[in-house]
């Protein structure tokens, strides 16, 4: 007998993760979603990691325009198995992050409640810190997210267009650290709220890349977001450095507890 709560309960929790995007700051090759760790595709590893709580039933992969089918099959490949059996759906993505969340979004059942949108780019956060997210969402927060406090100091600049090319930047400010946190994901939402918000700021999607943070429409909306503690293993892979720390914590997690 399964241990997961029926598929149709009040408190029904999905999962969107939006793996639309090229990654070109990892360099050529593939989306930096396909990319693998320890022989396995960052997508996989971020799906097994929402599937991992017990308290999600779906996880919907929101794949590039173009490439549904082939996500499908890298997915097939790499069955859900034991209790992390939740329901996978694959859905074609949009030309932003924020459209492509705003598409898993409308490929929800209508019984889920709560919603987690997670960056396939952290592939390895812990099931600890998703089960967190969720109980907050439960309790009553509107959104929620998981968050460090920073480690470095932060300037302020007056950017300039050459900056890219090392041409210096004038700081204007020094923010009190203390007061700031570096957000990760999952994001978790009360459904009703990430639905308003993105129906009210889906504008913001062909401007640009739209947004990068679903926290932030919800800030817009002018409903409440809270933040938990977050990871250290919730880092986002974004250059070759981070894929080998990627590598390091798999070779620790298998020499600790086989994982």
């Amino acid at each position: 007998m399964s241990d997961r709560a029926p598929a149709a309960t009040l408190s029904r929790t999905a999962a969107v993760i939006p793996a639309a995007g090229r990654g070109v700051r990892l360099g050529p090759g593939a989306p930096k979603a396909l990319r693998t760790l320890n022989g396995t595709p960052m997508l996989v590893h971020a799906v097994r990691s929402m599937a991992a709580s017990r308290a999600v039933s779906l996880v919907v992969v929101v794949a590039p325009p173009d490439g549904a089918a082939e996500v499908r099959s890298l997915l097939d490949a790499y069955p859900l198995t034991g209790h992390d059996r939740a329901e996978l759906l694959v859905v074609p993505g949009g030309e932003s992050r924020q459209e492509s969340v705003r598409r898993g979004l409308a490929a929800l059942p209508e019984d889920v409640t709560t919603v987690l949108v997670h960056d396939a780019a952290r592939p390895l956060v812990p099931v600890e810190t998703v089960d967190s997210v969720i109980s907050a969402v439960r309790a009553g927060a509107p959104a929620v997210v998981p968050a460090l406090p920073l480690a470095d100091t932060v300037k302020q600049v007056e950017p300039r267009t050459g900056a890219a090319t090392g041409e210096p930047e004038p700081v204007v400010g020094t923010p009190e650290r203390a007061l700031l946190r570096a957000v990760q994901t999952p994001q978790g939402f009360d459904r009703r709220t990430l639905d308003a918000a993105h129906e009210k700021f889906a504008a913001f999607a062909t401007e640009g890349e739209g947004a990068t943070d679903d926290a932030g429409l919800v800030e817009r909306l002018g409903s409440p977001v809270v933040v938990v503690p977050g990871h250290e293993e919730a880092f986002k892979v974004t250059r070759p450095l981070d894929l080998v720390l990627a590598e390091a914590v798999l070779a620790r997690r298998r020499a600790n507890d086989g994982f």
